[in-house]
């Protein structure tokens, strides 16, 4: 394996007024009504006597099978949401200690986002407040798409650390029926208050199905569900909750109501308090949302981060996290040992939705190849339930996680930052993610120390990383040649050719790829990850069954 180094809030209580719903006026019984019901039932009668008579006969047209038509569906609009500002649960008591008052006078939220276009053509696309109102245009419509066979170079629509104080919405329209390649991620940090630390989040696609793995509602950890709609549709939501010991039936996590361009909260230890390890899957009918959940630490006074957790790939038989962040082992082994500590090293989150227990292998990838679990690798986790598996006593460095079983299930890695008793920490959740593709859009927030993270499970993997630059500029390809079974760190620089570093449009090729993005601090023990966001899709087919 090669490393690279490149130079240069309380419960919501929102509800959707429920719209009347249109009364059908009463229809008048027409004269000889009576009549034609008896004359119906005699000329039914005497259909079934010629039909049993006539069974011998060829099936009617109309009871043929016709097989399903195939039917072009347009590319769509993409979307993302953007969490806003980590924010105190309201009622949150003043720190009896000045050095750690609730209230931070740091705190600063920004995104940064990238849009792709060809030929010298953009996609219309804009950075939006949840209202609609427009914070910042990218480009305009581009009226007549580029003809076809035209040289396909590259050029970027930038929004380059733009300060929010809300959440925010990318979006960009279809171009020449192609789905537009965009990205976005919001960064978070605050250097004071019960929320320092550093975290970021994608700019998430809204769903009507999803899972996110990692929260806490014991004493000291606030767990958060923010649930956004930023469609024209009222979305019902519920939700599914997955503890340690089990799946937990709570009442209030059904058909909660999120209406068009709203974001609701929901404090997850209302439904389910005391909870160590707490999985949520989201479903929504009507609209789909956004799901992400703002999840905190407070050991006593000493704030132990903050982090947004995303949801991460479905369930399935193999999931794959890549950005982990190891600490010394021996450090992790004297904190974690301390009362209050136990979850300030780094594990793994596995969720078996299904009724059969899981049979789970555990491999990590680092520089130098996979580094053995002490544990042996090899769990069982019960069904219906959360399972967690410490990652304690692996050498520091940057790793990929790979789970496999036997039965689908899910999972996400905490990362974690701080050795130092009484010291302030940080907190970071890796969420699974999707096999590297081409063309995949990767924000990379300013500040701070950043890099991507590659790991490569098979053979080998050769990635392609070309930077996007607030100038709006596509640079020229760099690759990394990764041997499978390790994991590659690239770092990223400010800037390119004196343009700021925005992000990059990465390409694999070879053996499957995973990639993220890893944002930390020099000097403090900040931490957070960005997994690579799927590839944008093109025109789809799909099957189109007619019937009555």
């Amino acid at each position: 394996m090669h490393e690279h180094t490149m130079s240069a809030e309380t419960a919501g209580t929102e509800q959707i007024p429920g719209g009347p719903e249109a009364e059908r006026p009463g229809r008048k019984r027409r004269p000889g009504a009576l009549t034609g019901a008896a004359t119906a039932a005699l000329v039914l009668a005497g259909t079934g006597a010629v039909v049993a008579a006539g069974s011998v006969l060829p099936a009617p047209e109309s009871a043929r099978t016709i097989p399903a038509a195939v039917a072009a569906v347009p590319a769509g609009e993409s979307v993302g949401v953007c969490p806003g500002p980590a924010r105190l649960l309201e009622g949150t008591e003043a720190g009896t200690d000045p050095q750690f008052s609730p209230v931070s006078a740091t705190a600063a939220t920004s995104v940064t986002a990238a849009v792709l276009g060809a030929s010298g053509v953009l996609p219309a696309s804009r950075l939006s407040q949840l209202d609609g109102k427009t914070a910042a245009d990218i480009a305009g419509d581009p009226g007549q798409p580029p003809a076809e066979g035209t040289r396909q170079e590259l050029l970027a629509g930038t929004v380059a650390s733009r300060s929010v104080d809300q959440m925010t919405v990318l979006s960009a329209d279809a171009l020449a029926n192609q789905q537009a390649s965009a990205a976005g991620a919001m960064k978070f940090s605050a250097t004071d208050g019960d929320l320092q630390g550093s975290a970021a989040a994608n700019c998430q696609q809204p769903s009507n199905d999803q899972w996110l793995a990692g929260a806490s509602t014991t004493v000291g950890r606030a767990s958060v569900l923010l649930l956004t709609n930023a469609s024209s549709t009222p979305a019902t939501v519920s939700l599914e909750l997955f503890g340690g010991g089990g799946q937990i039936q709570a009442p209030g996590s059904r058909g909660l109501l999120v209406a068009p361009g709203t974001t609701r909260s929901v404090v997850l230890a209302g439904l389910a308090p005391g909870e160590e390890q707490l999985s949520v899957r989201v479903r929504s009918a009507g609209g789909p949302v956004a799901a992400a959940i703002q999840q905190s630490v407070l050991r006593g006074l000493t704030p132990g981060g903050v982090d947004f957790i995303a949801p991460g790939a479905a369930p399935a038989v193999r999931q794959v996290m890549t950005g982990v962040d190891i600490q010394d082992p021996a450090g992790i082994s004297a904190l974690t040992g301390k009362s209050g500590y136990e979850d300030a090293g780094p594990a793994l989150h596995v969720t078996v939705p299904g009724a059969a227990d899981a049979v789970v292998e555990v491999k990590l990838y680092g520089r130098d190849g996979q580094k053995p679990l002490p544990s042996g690798g090899v769990i069982t986790a019960k069904a219906g339930a959360v399972t967690e598996i410490s990652l304690a006593g692996i050498p520091a460095g940057h790793y990929t996680v790979s789970a496999e079983s036997d039965v689908s299930f899910v999972a996400s890695t905490r990362i974690s930052r701080g050795l130092q008793e009484d010291q302030p920490a940080d907190v970071a959740w890796a969420a699974s993610g999707v096999r590297l593709g081409s063309q995949h859009v990767v924000p990379v927030p300013r500040g701070g120390s950043r890099q991507l993270v590659f790991g490569a499970l098979g053979t080998r993997a050769s990635i392609s990383y070309s930077a996007i630059t607030a100038d709006g500029k596509v640079r020229a390809p760099a690759t990394a040649d990764i041997a499978g079974g390790t994991t590659a760190t690239i770092a990223v620089p400010d800037k390119a050719d004196d343009a700021d570093v925005v992000g990059y449009v990465v390409s694999a090729s070879g053996d499957a790829a995973y990639g993220a993005v890893l944002v930390q601090q020099d000097g403090r023990n900040d931490v957070a990850t960005l997994a690579f966001q799927p590839a944008a899709a093109g025109q789809e087919t799909v099957p189109v069954t007619i019937s009555y």
